[in-house]
């Protein structure tokens, strides 16, 4: 079959196309701007596009069907030449539906952890050697792709992410998987640029219970008394509920264990946000036959998702975390774990604030005392991003009032970063760098790196 990417660069975007190129299939695509690692995981398989930009003459009517990106709006050329054919157009959610109808599907959905569930998830099937298709937003250890579709496998295991779907159907992406066993992790407000209020954006969950199938099951955290109260205002008596909280554990010379019964088991991965997205993996594992045993047995080589406190450098002394958090609550919950896991440590924590939301002075406000556990905290912002996003200018004050810390660190300028890393001490310290973005182009963890070994030389 021959398939058209409108907007092909994306993280599951390329993904998607490079599993359909794989299955065989002509993949054509194009985009305005195309990265890394896209670009170059494109160019290898053959299907990157020979120029940047939109070319209304590669949609024809030998077309099957056209994958469309959140990235195309509206008056994108490409995408006007498609509904003027009338041609098959799909968003990739829909279209990962379209291709797993007939199978068991398992969707992981909540404001934070998606990305470490899924992918627990994954890790714990494969090292029991179940064949599973899957969608995940990282690239995790062991998968090649980040999308695997196989029309001989009857499991799915899809992240499903509450962000809009494409520009002709703009709703949550996770209403248009239905999934037999829907996983909710938690909620807390993000992405208020599509969704206004908290209120709009808990809707998108109340919306996503209604969309499991009849005789499935809901796994929900029981510890967000939000999700709680929202699990009950949408009870239903056609699908099976499981609540999970945080398991027993203990915490042994810098390393987590959880307890089973009599039997122990040493984790690479730690926090309490870290086991209670265990927890829902391991229920959607018990969903499909998995004992719980079997399940901790292979978490015990789990080590993360990538940028979910990854491990980048470790030494007797100081210890460097990369770290996706961003908003208030994964803020909160990340330097939460570090600082039960390294009480003795001195804790560095950075925050690049990226998004729409977290640069946004109405939001700026739910970061208060999102930072508190750290021994010294930085936030840095870059005024060309708010530029770039349209809002307004935000002082250095406003965000110290925000976070409701009268040390905090606050730096909008490349100099002042570096200048600010290169004088901490590395003795006895965790460096916690925690961002969605890329720090302005500074390579904080070189730098890290090069204080390390300034350190040690």
């Amino acid at each position: 079959m021959k398939f058209h990417f409108i907007a092909i660069g994306g993280a599951v975007m390329h993904n998607l196309a490079l599993d359909i190129h794989s299955q065989g299939h002509l993949v054509t695509g194009s985009d305005d701007e195309i990265f890394e690692p896209s670009k170059s995981r494109l160019e290898k398989a053959g299907i990157l596009p020979p120029r940047l930009g939109w070319f209304p003459e590669k949609i024809t009517p030998g077309l099957d069907a056209i994958i469309l990106g959140m990235h195309a709006h509206k008056d994108n050329p490409e995408l006007k030449k498609v509904l003027e054919l009338g041609l098959k157009i799909y968003s990739y959610p829909e279209f990962i539906y379209q291709q797993s109808m007939h199978k068991k599907r398992i969707v992981v959905g909540g404001s934070h952890g998606k990305t470490t569930i899924t992918s627990m998830i994954m890790h714990a099937l494969r090292k029991h050697k179940k064949n599973f298709d899957y969608l995940v937003g990282a690239q995790l250890e062991g998968f090649e792709k980040m999308v695997k579709i196989d029309p001989a496998t009857d499991l799915a295991v899809f992240e499903g992410d509450e962000y809009l779907s494409s520009i002709l159907n703009p709703v949550p992406k996770f209403h248009l998987y239905h999934p037999h066993v829907a996983i909710i992790s938690g909620i807390s407000w993000d992405h208020m640029n599509v969704f206004p209020t908290f209120e709009n954006y808990c809707d998108q969950f109340s919306v996503f219970i209604h969309k499991i199938e009849k005789g499935g099951s809901l796994i929900y955290c029981e510890e967000d008394p939000v999700l709680v109260k929202m699990v009950e205002q949408n009870k239903r008596t056609d699908i099976n509920y499981a609540a999970y909280s945080v398991p027993t554990y203990e915490i042994i010379n810098e390393e987590t264990f959880v307890k089973v019964g009599t039997q122990k088991y040493g984790l690479q991965v730690f926090g309490e946000h870290n086991l209670l997205n265990m927890e829902a993996a391991r229920l959607a594992c018990q969903s499909v036959g998995m004992s719980a045993e079997d399940f901790y047995s292979g978490m015990q080589t789990f080590t993360g998702a990538a940028k979910r406190l990854e491990l980048m450098y470790k030494t007797e002394k100081t210890i460097v975390f990369k770290d996706f958090a961003h908003s208030p609550s994964k803020l909160k919950a990340t330097i939460h774990a570090v600082r039960l896991q390294y009480p003795k440590r001195k804790i560095y924590a950075f925050v690049e604030l990226h998004t729409y939301s977290s640069l946004n002075k109405d939001f700026l406000h739910e970061y208060q005392h999102s930072m508190n556990e750290a021994d010294e905290a930085v936030v840095f912002y870059s005024p060309h991003t708010l530029e770039l996003k349209k809002l307004a200018a935000i002082e250095k004050t406003d965000i110290q009032h925000a976070f409701g810390r009268t040390d905090l660190e606050v730096m909008n300028n490349n100099p002042d970063l570096e200048a600010h890393i290169a004088k901490k001490s590395t003795d006895n310290s965790v460096f916690l760098m925690m961002s969605s973005g890329n720090w302005n182009g500074v390579n904080v963890f070189d730098m890290i790196r090069n204080r390390i070994d300034q350190a040690v030389g």
